[in-house]
């Protein structure tokens, strides 16, 4: 672990903190709110930024892998928000699955 994630364990919370209190600020003065206001936009971008990761794989660029992926997860975050879905909701349900083979999973899931 580094010692950047060792400070900063908990940075989800904290912008889904900031996250929440740009709800209502102005789109004009928040680049945050502007995506709240436009919806659509919110899912574009987080198609793009996907698409931006997955060429970063791709390429095999390990500082672009890092730099696309957080905008992916910053723009996740955003669309969850908005959503009314706190981090912690996926951490638990990461936390659930981890252990249980993927393939028992979804087969779980599809049950279900």
């Amino acid at each position: 672990m580094s010692e950047a994630t060792g400070e900063s364990n908990d940075i989800l919370n904290r912008l889904a903190a900031v996250l929440e209190a740009r709800k209502s600020q102005s789109p004009d003065s928040s680049y945050v709110a502007s995506l709240y206001a436009k919806p659509d936009k919110m899912l574009e971008k987080i198609g793009e930024e996907a698409v931006e990761t997955i060429i970063a794989a791709k390429n095999n660029d390990r500082e672009q892998i890092i730099y696309e992926t957080a905008d992916l997860w910053f723009h996740t975050l955003v669309m969850l928000a908005q959503k009314g879905v706190q981090p912690d909701e996926i951490l638990d349900e990461l936390a659930r699955r981890f252990g249980i083979s993927g393939h028992d999973e979804k087969a779980a899931r599809q049950k279900g």
